[in-house]
């Protein structure tokens, strides 16, 4: 289903204020770390927003996002605040990890000869799972 425009534009209000909050904490924290949000999907009640985070490097990405999920009141309420004039009600914010980058690495090498062929064996690329 077509997103609204108005989930389009709460969905790009929310990315821009959690792109300040998330860097600020890693600079804050997390030294060598770099956070960025690579989407974020809002319901069509404008409820639930689902955040998806790009970690590098990747073998912080589960750390990091345990680490952000613990966190999700306190980034809740820094949201809310800094959207109190754009959003009548902050919609509950779920966060989840983005592998879209490694994903395409594997194809990559898989392509390049580094990996087995998957042309000829196309079981050995991991299934994505949707969340």
């Amino acid at each position: 289903m077509e997103e609204t425009n108005r989930q389009l534009k709460i969905a790009g209000v929310l990315q821009k204020d959690l792109v300040d909050v998330l860097q600020k904490a890693a600079q804050d924290g997390m030294r060598g770390v770099i956070i960025s949000v690579s989407k974020v999907h809002v319901t069509s009640d404008l409820g639930v927003a689902k955040v998806y985070l790009s970690v590098f490097p990747s073998d912080k990405r589960e750390d990091i996002i345990k680490g952000v999920q613990h966190n999700t009141t306190l980034i809740r309420h820094e949201m809310a605040s800094r959207t109190k004039h754009q959003l009548r009600r902050m919609p509950e914010l779920l966060f989840f990890g983005d592998d879209t980058l490694d994903y395409n690495e594997s194809i990559d090498k898989s392509l390049k000869g580094e990996d087995t062929n998957p042309i000829k064996n196309p079981n050995i690329l991991p299934r994505r799972k949707k969340q």
